[in-house]
């Protein structure tokens, strides 16, 4: 019961103290789930942080679902999952409750922009870790690069995108690649 309040506790921390989405959440998961509790490996993390970007839902539920998962099962993956979405509901329901009578506020609106450039540093932040341990090779270069020019100019859907980048590494290493 302990290791369950802990693992709510400490999904419901980051859901808290993230604003800006999902991947605004990805450098505190790492941070609790990796160096602080020991709950996964670096490597494990990236394996969550890729299969939580291919299926549906929010990157940093689906991630926390996961982490859950894997340490108290089914139960385990609910409470992760309660842990990391309460913040929000109860965030989003006082927020709707008083928007309206301040969205128009310049202090308001000036407090939204501030917090929008703090989530692309966040963001930024998280990519560059990322690129960092999962760019091992030439081949994972020419993937990354190819991703983003796809991703970012011709506007194909990331389904397609994931998968092709999959494939592909599952080829280079069917024939002996480094990967």
């Amino acid at each position: 019961m302990k290791e369950l309040f802990d693992l709510f506790w400490t999904f419901c921390k980051i859901g808290a103290l993230t604003f800006g989405g999902g991947y605004a959440m990805l450098p505190l998961i790492q941070r609790e789930v990796v160096e602080n509790k020991k709950w996964s490996t670096e490597k494990e993390i990236l394996d969550y942080y890729a299969v939580g970007q291919c299926t549906p839902g929010v990157i940093a539920v689906n991630t926390a679902t996961f982490i859950g998962f894997k340490l108290r099962g089914i139960v385990g993956g609910i409470i992760a999952t309660l842990g990391v979405i309460f913040p929000s509901l109860i965030i989003i329901l006082i927020i709707a409750s008083f928007l309206q009578n301040f969205a128009d506020m310049a202090i308001v609106q000036s407090a939204f922009a501030g917090i929008r450039v703090a989530v692309v540093a966040l963001i930024i932040t998280t990519v560059i870790k990322l690129l960092k341990s999962s760019i091992k090779d030439y081949l994972g270069v020419i993937i990354a690069i190819l991703t983003f020019i796809i991703s970012a100019f011709l506007g194909l859907s990331p389904v397609y995108v994931v998968i092709a980048a999959g494939l592909t590494g599952f080829i280079s290493k069917s024939m002996g690649g480094k990967r």
